[in-house]
């Protein structure tokens, strides 16, 4: 039988690939022994999980949390070359369950160990077909997620595997991974470089020790002899370089940004076009249904109700179809959402509530609001001089609400919109002695 090994090492002979490309720093970096990986000390540092792991030679199936770029791939590399174990890597976005069962099937001869990057992009069917060999052993599985996976897991393939949570790489972590980098790779210990700042370089790495790696090659790369880093050069590289989409760093918040308000500025043009970079992408579905879901609540609210209701089913029928059917729904519901009416009153409401809960604490609820559903508190006046409005004309009846230290305090404002207006002048009609509209 023949085994696919998936070998990771730090330093090679031969830098470049088989189509005569130089492998990533990132990839020439990549450490082969638990002892030469930088950072997550609470799981590989001395008496920690995944060192005992590996020093004594058994492995569970487990789950690794985490934000881009902070071990999760290396670590399961790592798990399989020290454990001498046939490692096998898919990745949930170009993978189904076809190529998880013929992984299976090469575990019959005995145990592997299964990598699946990005598990929360399987379905609860791709999921399901691992659970058999999970559970009777055969199959060691290793998920990989930046997603919470009490969400994106299935609960019974959840329960069978352990979940380990990474953290992104602190500035101290990274120092290590720049000096490294700088004096023991086979291409960059042969040039000049002298590093002046750092803070620019590690902002922009975000705690992702991929993107620092390749931050620093691009920086190498456009340097012709001597190479100095600074914060000015370091961003100005990174500007002209960092063009493409790239679903796990800066691009992808750019990117949702610009659909965002291309969305909140009712431009369906450029709210497709956002759309079709992030499909493009492999962006996760779920993602941009998700945000738009916030913007329908957000940007739009009760200018027009419907557009929740509508980007709740396009959430909902991203999750049963998948790509590349749940692309028209993506794009019907952005449309929708960008011609749609905006205001953000809802969303300026709670945040000036939040704001004022915060300068005031806990302003004591006034009695005639307090439940009684004892005679003591009744005694206590609990309830007392409480108005039912449905015991009043167009069940109204002017009453106050708030704290006695907030009287007549508002929060919602409909400002100029359309539609909030008609709610507006019902409340400025019933409202016009109390709140001063």
């Amino acid at each position: 039988m023949t085994f696919v090994l998936f070998i990771l090492a730090l330093q090679t002979v031969n830098l470049m690939t088989n189509s005569g490309k130089q492998i990533p720093l990132a990839e020439r970096l990549r450490p082969d022994t638990i002892d030469m990986f930088r950072g997550q000390q609470h799981l590989v540092g001395k008496g920690k999980v995944i060192r005992n792991m590996i020093e004594a030679g058994k492995i569970q199936s487990m789950i690794l949390w985490g934000p881009p770029g902070s071990g999760k791939t290396t670590l399961a590399s790592l798990l399989a070359n020290h454990l001498s174990m046939p490692f096998y890597k898919l990745s949930a976005i170009r993978s189904g369950v076809k190529e998880v069962r013929e992984i299976i099937d090469k575990a019959k001869d005995g145990s592997i160990i299964l990598f699946l990057d990005e598990i929360h992009r399987f379905n609860k069917s791709q999921q399901d077909a691992l659970l058999g060999s999970v559970e009777n052993g055969s199959l060691i599985l290793i998920g990989a997620t930046t997603e919470n996976p009490s969400f994106e897991v299935n609960s019974a393939l959840l329960s069978r595997c352990q979940v380990y949570t990474l953290q992104a790489l602190d500035e101290s972590v990274l120092t290590e991974i720049l000096n490294h980098a700088i004096q023991n790779d086979e291409v960059l210990k042969n040039k000049n470089i002298e590093v002046q700042e750092t803070a620019a370089l590690f902002q922009l790495s975000g705690g992702d020790a991929r993107k620092l790696l390749n931050l620093l090659e691009i920086i190498v790369e456009h340097s012709r002899e001597k190479v100095v880093i600074t914060n000015e050069q370091t961003q100005k590289i990174a500007q002209q370089n960092m063009l493409r989409y790239d679903k796990d760093g800066e691009q992808h918040y750019d990117i949702i940004s610009a659909f965002i308000k291309s969305m909140r500025g009712s431009d369906p043009n450029a709210s497709v076009y956002w759309l079709a970079r992030m499909i493009a992408g492999g962006e996760d579905p779920k993602f941009i249904a998700r945000r738009m879901l916030i913007f329908s609540s957000e940007d739009i609210g009760n200018a027009n109700p419907t557009a929740m209701i509508l980007a709740n089913n396009c959430f909902q029928a991203v999750q049963v179809i998948g790509y590349p059917e749940c692309r028209l729904v993506l794009s019907q519901t952005a449309i929708y959402l960008a011609l749609s009416p905006k205001s953000n009153a809802s969303y300026m409401a709670i945040n000036a509530a939040e704001k004022l809960v915060h300068n005031t604490g806990n302003l004591s609820v006034p009695l005639h609001l307090r439940n009684a559903p004892t005679k003591l508190m009744k005694d206590l006046n609990y309830s007392k001089g409480y108005k039912y409005p449905h015991d009043f004309k167009d069940n109204f009846v002017f009453e106050e609400y708030l704290p006695e230290e907030l009287k007549g305090k508002t929060f919602y404002n409909p400002q100029n919109n359309a539609k909030e207006n008609s709610f507006r002048n019902w409340l400025k009609k019933l409202w016009n002695k109390k709140y001063n509209y």
